[in-house]
């Protein structure tokens, strides 16, 4: 008998149709890493199609057939753009329970992307998710063990560790990472993210206090846009594009931001398998709800060998270097001290190669360049930074075991409540 490759389509359909109590056939278990039938392409959802989430339809490598959103009226006026054939869903559960869908995006603000993150793993999706990675390292943690125990592959929405000009440096991180292996700039390295190196932490992004409580609009699911997070009375401004300003959904500028700038600084440093082991803000008093109405000052970390991360929010430092080393220093611009820069580096090696294109990673069961386990890393960085200036004092972290060392107001924020229904 003639042995013949059948499409996860009509495969899926065929256990359907015979009433089969499984419902979900990851693509990578029909015919091996990098199986695609003749007839076969990759299908994706997009999950929160308001802001950020429109960019999210447009991205190539896989057909669209599905949408959903907890805004009625989001929902309506992207049907409008995208055809009769994607679906339309305002519960994400029904979209993970398709087996056609091989890819789920999750534009949807962070205090969701733990939460949708690990159903779309248990349920054999593959996951392209919104920076920053998790709002809390808590969730960060549970968010890699079930990506990697399901195998699935998982991309974080920033890329300029690996493409584009990066923030103030007139340059991809190429050369910079160049630099750093070369050994130009000698050892241990001290990094400084501030305005003076090319960086905005949008302070603007803040809360507001005292907001008074307002009817919920017909069109909203406002306890389906909440979620996880505590249970706080409708007001227009805790939604929508301005729920970065609420630390039950985000944290400012350093939350929603932070990870497009420092994840590459981390890769530099070569920081991705570890995190900051010393965490110390200069922060006025936060509000307990919204975020930066005082903003921070600056945060200071420093690694178990030495090199130093410098969070400069008030841009005192106005000759800062973005990179300094024993031996030079690389300023905005990729200006360095160092004499004959680009000719010495030219004699060294480039960086090792990074697999940067999301559906080759999907095809052939590679690891995206940013991934679960280096954007864990980068989103605690910015966790660490979020709970040093809460907690407003010096702080020793545990890399390894991933917990603050005897101080039990600092582990509390490491995994904060969510309402019950909704607990990871």
């Amino acid at each position: 008998m003639e042995n013949k490759k059948i499409s996860r389509r009509s495969f899926t359909k065929g256990i359907l149709a015979a009433g089969s109590v499984f419902s979900i056939v990851p693509r990578h278990v029909l015919g091996g890493p990098g199986y695609t039938a003749p007839s076969d392409e990759l299908t994706k959802a997009v999950i929160g199609v308001g802001g950020m989430g429109q960019g999210h339809l447009r991205y190539k490598g896989a057909k669209l057939v599905a949408i959903c959103d907890v805004d009625k009226n989001h929902l309506s006026n992207t049907l409008k753009k995208v055809g009769p054939e994607v679906k339309a869903y305002t519960d994400y559960r029904e979209i993970l329970a398709r087996p056609d869908i091989d890819i789920v995006h999750l534009p949807v603000p962070p205090h969701w992307h733990g939460q949708m993150a690990i159903a779309a793993a248990e349920a054999g999706k593959d996951i392209w998710c919104e920076k920053p990675m998790t709002r809390t390292i808590g969730e960060g943690i549970k968010l890699v063990e079930a990506v990697q125990r399901n195998s699935t592959i998982f991309r974080l929405n920033t890329w300029f560790r690996f493409t584009g000009n990066f923030y103030g440096m007139n340059t991809t991180v190429a050369p910079i990472k160049k630099l750093v292996e070369s050994g130009l700039l000698g050892w241990p390295l001290k990094a400084t993210v501030s305005g003076v190196t090319g960086f905005n932490w949008k302070f603007n992004w803040c809360g507001k206090v005292n907001l008074t409580p307002q009817p919920v609009p017909a069109e909203l699911d406002y306890d389906m846009w909440l979620g996880p997070a505590p249970f706080k009375p409708y007001h227009k401004h805790r939604t929508h594009r301005t729920f970065r300003g609420y630390w039950d959904y985000d944290g400012g500028g350093l939350g929603d931001m932070g990870q497009h700038y420092l994840d590459p600084v981390q890769y530099l440093m070569g920081k991705d398998d570890t995190s900051p082991v010393y965490i110390e803000a200069d922060s006025p008093v936060q509000h307990p709800d919204a975020v930066d109405v005082k903003p921070w000052r600056r945060i200071y970390m420093r690694y178990a060998d030495g090199c130093e991360l410098i969070l400069d929010g008030a841009n005192a430092d106005k000759s800062a270097a973005f990179l300094e080393g024993p031996n030079g220093k690389v300023f905005k611009g990729f200006k360095s001290d160092i004499p004959n820069l680009m000719e010495k580096l030219a004699e060294f090696p480039d960086p090792a190669p990074q697999v940067t294109d999301f559906s080759e990673a999907v095809r052939t069961r590679q690891k995206f360049a940013l991934n679960e386990s280096n954007g864990f890393r980068s989103s605690t960085i910015i966790n660490l930074g979020k709970i040093a200036i809460r907690t407003r004092r010096p702080l020793h972290f545990d890399p390894v075991k991933l917990e603050f060392k005897n101080d039990d107001q600092a582990n509390r924020l490491i995994n904060q409540p969510s309402r019950a229904k909704w607990s990871v």
